[in-house]
């Protein structure tokens, strides 16, 4: 009978912190993602936040829209910093050439998370006519690399050459 018991309690054992070692590397392999740190899945997730354009104040010369991004309760709070990359327009499904390029300070580190909302600029010049959009695919950025996956925003905006986006800051 001792053996039973000495056997069980070796495999209880080995089962706990066969865990806690595979809990703590899938951590230390999200956190290097530029993720949290925590057991709760990321909002900097494109699957976990949702991301809404609106017009924003003019300024001389351009139009601005603002991208405002908000992650559901539930998830862990992540830092972002730089200018979303990759940012792709469309209206209605269809891809519009016009590449983005990212402006203003990329190292700044910004807090996101339930309850801390981000957003970012888009500044189109006014001098060309703008071609009419509905939604921005884009990469979000951390201190530490890219966030893996695609976020999408949508809402009306018009865009054109020379369209450039902002950093991501505090607040919505």
């Amino acid at each position: 009978m001792r053996t039973t018991y000495g056997k069980i309690a070796v495999t209880a054992t080995a089962t706990v912190l066969a865990a806690a070692l595979g809990g703590g590397l899938a951590q230390t392999s999200v956190a290097a993602a530029g993720s949290p740190e925590g057991p709760m899945p990321s909002s900097c997730r494109p699957a976990n936040h949702t991301a809404r354009i609106t017009q924003d104040a003019s300024s001389s010369g351009h139009s601005h829209y603002r991208v405002t991004l908000t992650a559901a309760p539930g998830y862990e709070p992540c830092t972002l910093a730089g200018s979303p990359v990759d940012v792709q327009f469309s209206h209605r499904g269809v891809p519009i050439a016009f590449p983005a390029a990212g402006y203003g300070p990329q190292d700044v580190p910004v807090r996101f998370g339930p309850g801390h909302p981000v957003h970012f600029d888009i500044q189109v010049p006014n001098a060309l006519p703008g071609v009419r959009a509905d939604e921005a695919t884009f990469t979000l950025s951390t201190p530490r690399g890219r966030i893996p996956g695609e976020s999408t925003a949508s809402g009306p905006l018009r865009v054109t050459e020379g369209t450039v986006v902002g950093p991501v800051r505090p607040g919505a």
